[in-house]
């Protein structure tokens, strides 16, 4: 397979923890919650590189503490990030050497990514897809107004939870890129950009534990997944 490098945005402050640290370095179980992310890609046999994306105050708390401390071999660039996650991932891509063929964005905060699910979306960029994991969603769906009045109910059968990691032929999300910059438009993740450009994406099946932690309620939920592994 072409070489894979994977982008990890982590820049962000984590407000809605409400703590004085940034989220991702928060401890889980014996370890900062970044420290899981990373070492999971650090043991997938498919990755060749990782960029984590930082804010420029946590490169040297990242570096020392997670970085040489697990010995995580395949970060050789730290990259400082945006005022918006998307602003993060394209700073990341500049960084990205020209014989990578294949690109996969993970959020520095989704601990719990598992090797199938970074083998499988490499696997189909490889194949020039564009794919992210997710799964469906289990609650009613409904749509309401500022009224707080219920506008419609969706079909939840057709409705999925997107997650990451998201996997890309490199050239295809750098032009993607380009295009949305050019256009001033954001999206909420990569897929979405892709997608506005007409682009098809695949969804495969993600995992209920591969949970986004953002909260407080996430870390705790967090903890009892680390026991049960």
């Amino acid at each position: 397979m072409s070489k894979v490098t994977v982008l990890i945005p982590a820049a962000g402050m984590g407000k809605r923890m409400g703590r004085a640290v940034a989220k991702q370095f928060l401890p889980l179980g014996d370890r900062p919650m970044l420290a899981h992310t990373l070492l999971a890609f650090q043991r997938a046999s498919v990755v060749d590189e990782i960029i984590p994306i930082l804010s420029e105050e946590d490169m040297e708390t990242c570096l020392a503490d997670i970085i040489e401390h697990y010995h995580i071999t395949k970060v050789k660039t730290l990259v400082v990030g945006g005022k918006e996650r998307q602003d993060s991932v394209y700073n990341g891509l500049q960084k990205i050497e020209m014989d990578t063929a294949i690109v996969l964005v993970h959020d520095g905060v989704r601990p719990f990514v598992t090797h199938e699910m970074i083998e499988e979306t490499a696997e189909l960029a490889g194949k020039g897809e564009c794919v992210a994991v997710g799964v469906p969603l289990k609650d009613t769906v409904k749509e309401v107004g500022a009224d707080g009045i219920v506008r419609a109910t969706l079909d939840r059968s057709r409705l999925w939870a997107i997650q990451t990691p998201q996997a890309f032929p490199v050239k295809t999300l750098r032009r993607v890129y380009d295009e949305s910059y050019a256009h001033k438009i954001y999206g909420t993740d990569d897929a979405t950009l892709v997608e506005r450009a007409g682009i098809k994406v695949r969804v495969i099946m993600g995992s209920y534990e591969n949970i986004k932690i953002t909260t407080s309620e996430d870390l705790l939920l967090a903890e009892e997944i680390l026991k049960r592994r």
